[in-house]
Order: C-alpha cells, then sequence, then structure tokens
C-alpha cells in the first residue's frame, strides 16, 4: 500500500543539514512512536511504505517515523567528504530523538537501518523495544566487511555483466535515485560495535532477516548474544526479504505480543 497519508517534515543534522523524516501515521491516544530506519541505497519510503510494512504497523496502532539518511532519499547528498565523519548516521538520528523530544518509543531498521540502530543504542538511546533487520553479528562487528563490494559498484556503475550480484546492486540504485558520490562517502561513516556493548542491551529485541541472507553475517549469532533476543525468520535473500509482506507481518508480531 502507497495511499497512506504522509506528512513530510525535516529536522537539522548534527552539521545543520536538512534530513527529511516521513510522519506516518496519527498521534493519536495509545499511538506509540515507532523510529524505523531503512537500509544503505534505499529510502524511507522504499525500505517501509512501498511494500506495506508502514500500512500494518499503523494499522497496529503505531505512528511511524521514518528518516531518510543522509545521502540518501530526500535527505541533504552533500559531496563534500567532511560531511561524512564517523558515526555521522548515528548523530543525525540520535538528534532526530532528541529534537522530536521522544521519551517513549520503540526503534528499528534494515541492514544499514539495524546497523545505525544498534550505533544508537551504544550511544546511549534508550527505546523501549527494537527491532534488527536484514543484520547478522559480523555486520555490526565488522563493518566493512562488505565495503570493498559497494565501493566496486559505486565506482564501476555500467559495467556489469546483466544478472550479477553487481548488476542488481546498481539496479537497485537506479530505482532509488540514489547518488554514488554521497553513497561512497558513507561507507567512511561506519563504526565497529563490539560482542560485549551488544551483549549488554536489555530491551527486548528482535532479529528478523531473510533465510538466504548472509550479507552481514549470521542473524542467529545476533539474536543469541542479545540478553532478550529472538530470531524470526522470512522469505528471501537480503535484497529481497524486504519486499515480503511476512517482514512488516513479523515486526507487527514482536510488537503486539
Amino acid at each position: 500500500m502507497t495511499d497512506l497519508p504522509i506528512e513530510r517534515h525535516e529536522i537539522k543534522g548534527f552539521d545543520g543539514l536538512p534530513i527529511a523524516v516521513h510522519m506516518v501515521g496519527a498521534k493519536t491516544e495509545g499511538a506509540r512512536d515507532l523510529v524505523l530506519i531503512h537500509g544503505y541505497f534505499s529510502n524511507a519510503f522504499t525500505n517501509w511504505i512501498r511494500y506495506g510494512h508502514a500500512a500494518k504497523l499503523v494499522e497496529a496502532g503505531f505512528r511511524l517515523i521514518l528518516p531518510d539518511l543522509r545521502g540518501h532519499g530526500e535527505s541533504a547528498k552533500p559531496h563534500d567528504p567532511a560531511a561524512y565523519p564517523a558515526d555521522a548516521l548515528t548523530d543525525d538520528n540520535l538528534g532526530l530523538i532528541a529534537q522530536l523530544g521522544l521519551t517513549d518509543y520503540d526503534l528499528g531498521g534494515y541492514s544499514l537501518g539495524a546497523r545505525t540502530t544498534v550505533r544508537m543504542l551504544a550511544r546511549g538511546a534508550t527505546p523501549r523495544r527494537v527491532i534488527l533487520a536484514g543484520m547478522g553479528l559480523r555486520g555490526l562487528v565488522k563493518t566493512l566487511d562488505n565495503g570493498g563490494y559497494y565501493r566496486n559498484v559505486l565506482t564501476n556503475l555500467g559495467t556489469f555483466e546483466r544478472g550479477t550480484s553487481q548488476w542488481m546492486t546498481e539496479a537497485f540504485l537506479k530505482t532509488t535515485r540514489g547518488d554514488p558520490v554521497a553513497l561512497l562517502h558513507i561507507l567512511n561513516t561506519f563504526v565497529d560495535t563490539d560482542e560485549a556493548t551488544i551483549a549488554g542491551f536489555q530491551q527486548p529485541s528482535v532479529v528478523i532477516c531473510g533465510a538466504d541472507d548472509r550479507d552481514n553475517g549470521v542473524a542467529q549469532e545476533l539474536a543469541e548474544i542479545l540478553p532478550d533476543g529472538r530470531y524470526v525468520e522470512v522469505p528471501g535473500n537480503h535484497m529481497n526479504a524486504v519486499t515480503r509482506k511476512e517482514l512488516g507481518q513479523a515486526m507487527v508480531d514482536f510488537l503486539t505480543a
């Protein structure tokens, strides 16, 4: 479903750059705030709205707060490397929590969004519950494991054989109208989080991952290291699990249990 009423807002990034934030669902009595962060190369609409996940969550009683990460979507996409220091995405999203005055909220993300969620927790964010989708333990403790792959794609656009993984990644970049220069700089923002820190997160957490997704390591390992973690498998691989209705349903099931 893509006919949901969407309110577009803007916050200031850590350095004053504009960060687009999309609000879906009314802030009515009893509606809980849920901040969801999209993945690399994607944006809030593609990740959460296009395939119906937002509609399911709104129906279940949530107001969604969906930022576009810097370098993505409708947010600022500067080409200056100085705009992409380590943990920049974390700083922006901690700023979002502060600027919107959120105190009782849930937090989650897919892939890079899950990694950003973990960095926010490591830096002091205090959501009630946590969703980590499309992410395994390796993708958090060794964040640049796939950095070479994406650097190769972004610096060799138009050269990949049709049907290859690189060609499909480039095709996705085109569908989201991604900015290759900005996205290349995003790689410099990645920060590892050690296992001991992750093992200290006390919030009820769900790790949702495609059955054929090992892009960021093994999701079950992440669920096992979390004190109050559980693993839910959905169909698909890293690229297409996000399009499956089971992803949104798994999030609803966790948050309404």
